[in-house]
């Protein structure tokens, strides 16, 4: 959530800023701006809502200074508009922030005793004002911005900019990730390197109590004592070019059409279709000696985890933890030194996950994460690191994400599995030979997508939706339930369909369509009699199921859509395209927005 960019180089930059921040629309956003210097004095353009307003008044009212900083804000502290969009001025200091200041009202009230004026009811204002006294009081700009920054308590990325010296910028960082960018006779901080992309590939990470200066061909970075500290320059794999919808009416559309060539590569990186054979990287735990494995996650990536807790424990007969990370950072969990504890996040930038990782870490537990970002926080504080290869994700609501996890986390469990010695050779080629099936099966699925229209424009008339399903298919309920609220706004939850008659069931009327997730598998008959309950209470049954669970469900449904037949260990990864199309068309029948919905961000890098 929200997005940094600053740039010092030999040209204007608030057009490569503005251009930089459209990269980082993914990340959510309610308002934007950006400033430079121009004639030895601070301005600023600012607009509410998305970027192309600030490009309007930008149009109007060019800015030509060669060193800027910019922001696509988030609103946590002060209603979204034109006021409390970002920058932040405040004497010769300007100010873009990421985070929370906890301790803002306690330093307001001190610096509105000393006389300050705030404008604003943002909590990054107060920063300003906290380094413009130290620049009042006689500090340099850096001794003021170090001082200040250690009396800040909370999450945050900083970018700072002083009139009267146009080449300084100062980046801080505590949690919300910042990166420098290095170019020729430019530098540039960005709030990952994927805005930086068009500019340079060569990028410093910052971590964790780090702050630096900035200069056009210098970077000096220090920790929170004020000794100089060595951050090491990495070649960046971010795409240097935006992002575009193609075709598409939507980027969530579009993510939607290449899974399967996305789960067809990320398989391929673990699995050795031509030999039936899982790849062996070195690990830094044995799956042969575990006796648990602890997995944690947020939001979409949470219900891959909860998937693969039925994989890891019905194929490799490991016992698995599954948390949500925002409960497991603060139950103090008591963790064996003889687990493993996996961590999945799209962004790899995930406050509660990574939170929850470094308290692993201090229990000396061996980290493993599945992210979709490299170069990310959670990945560099890894011990091994499982690759997504979704590539940029621009639509807040997962699809290829969710998928590819999916399939990182299936490969995982067969190698856990043949590690442990719970599957033999020929069981392994099975399994293997059906995660190779599912980017076919996935291409056969997106061929329904006129069904899935049609029955999206019937479910948009409804104001609640309940999902149910078995085993597996029960996060993939989960799963629906969220994609439909978060993108359509419709009231929809998730169940276990043996859990109906425990308390859901009380919701069952006509008004209450009913997504049944039913493959026909092992279980299928129990899921005919969770559907044959609802039919008897005049619920409205959607069923997805295959050709022969709709041939043998005998009961009356509104809709019955027709799946492929899919093998049952990668039913999870094919049956989460249905209710991906299905919230997504009935959140274009709405009219909502689709790829940014209210109040959501793509990465939520702040608690």
């Amino acid at each position: 959530m929200c997005g940094i960019v600053a740039i010092i180089g030999g040209r204007p930059v608030a057009p490569l800023i503005v251009d930089a921040l459209k990269r980082l629309e993914y990340r959510g956003y309610d308002s934007a701006g950006v400033a430079t210097i121009e004639n030895g004095r601070l301005a600023r353009r600012r607009a509410e809502g998305k970027l192309v307003n600030l490009e309007a008044r930008l149009e109007a009212e060019p800015l030509s200074g060669t060193i800027g900083i910019g922001h696509t804000r988030w609103a946590t502290h002060g209603v979204p508009n034109e006021t409390n969009a970002h920058p932040h001025f405040a004497g010769d200091v300007a100010i873009v922030h990421n985070g929370i200041i906890e301790n803002f009202a306690e330093l307001r009230s001190e610096l509105a005793a000393k006389g300050h004026v705030f404008s604003t009811q943002t909590d990054t204002e107060v920063v300003a004002h906290l380094v413009s006294e130290g620049i009042s009081g006689g500090s340099s700009p850096q001794e003021a911005a170090f001082a200040a920054l250690k009396r800040l308590e909370g999450a945050f990325a900083i970018a700072l900019m002083f009139r009267g010296d146009e080449d300084l910028l100062i980046g801080a960082r505590n949690g919300p990730p910042l990166a420098i960018g290095h170019g020729e006779g430019e530098t540039y901080l960005g709030s990952d390197a994927i805005a930086l992309s068009p500019f340079t590939n060569q990028v410093t990470y910052l971590e964790d109590g780090d702050w630096a200066v900035v200069r056009r061909d210098s970077v000096k970075i220090c920790d929170m004592n004020g000794s100089p500290v060595e951050r090491p320059r990495q070649t960046s794999v971010a795409t240097s070019f935006l992002v575009d919808k193609g075709n598409h009416r939507h980027f969530m559309e579009k993510e939607i059409h290449e899974q399967p060539e996305v789960i067809s590569h990320t398989l391929a990186n673990y699995l050795d279709f031509a030999n039936g054979a899982i790849r062996q990287p070195e690990l830094p735990f044995d799956f042969a000696t575990l006796d648990r494995l602890t997995i944690s996650a947020c939001g979409t990536a949470y219900l891959s985890g909860l998937v693969s807790k039925y994989w890891f424990e019905r194929f490799a007969r490991l016992p698995v933890d599954i948390d949500i990370a925002s409960e497991f950072r603060y139950r103090e969990m008591p963790l064996s030194k003889n687990s493993a504890a996996v961590f999945i996040s799209q962004s790899g930038e995930t406050a509660d996950s990574l939170a929850s990782l470094r308290y692993c870490r201090g229990e000396g537990v061996p980290i493993a994460s599945i992210v979709n970002v490299q170069g990310s926080t959670i990945a560099r504080e890894s011990d091994i690191v499982f690759p997504t290869l979704a590539g940029p994700e621009i639509g807040v609501a997962s699809t290829k994400a969710f998928t590819c996890q999916l399939s990182v986390l299936a490969s995982l469990a067969l190698r856990a599995a043949r590690e442990r010695g719970t599957i033999d050779n020929e069981t392994e080629r099975k399994l293997i030979r059906a995660l190779s099936e599912a980017p076919r099966l996935a291409s056969q699925v997106l061929r329904l997508e006129e069904r899935f229209r049609e029955l999206a424009r019937e479910l948009s008339h409804y104001k609640h939706v309940l999902y149910l399903g078995r085993d597996t298919s029960y996060p993939l309920a989960l799963e629906g339930a969220l994609k439909l609220k978060e993108i359509s706004y419709i009231h929809a939850e998730g169940y276990a369909a043996g859990e109906l008659k425990h308390g859901p069931i009380a919701l069952i009327d006509e008004e209450m369509p009913v997504i049944v997730i039913a493959p026909h598998d092992r279980i299928f008959d129990k899921s005919v009699s969770n559907m044959q309950e609802v039919a008897a209470r005049g619920g409205k049954i959607i069923l997805i199921t295959d050709a022969t669970g709709a041939e043998k469900a005998n009961v009356s449904t509104l809709e019955t859509i027709v799946m492929p037949d899919v093998p049952e260990f990668v039913a999870p990864i094919v049956y989460a395209l249905p209710v991906q199309m299905l919230a997504y068309h009935t959140a274009v029948f709405m009219g909502t927005d689709v790829d940014q919905p209210r109040n959501l961000a793509k990465s939520v890098t702040v608690e």
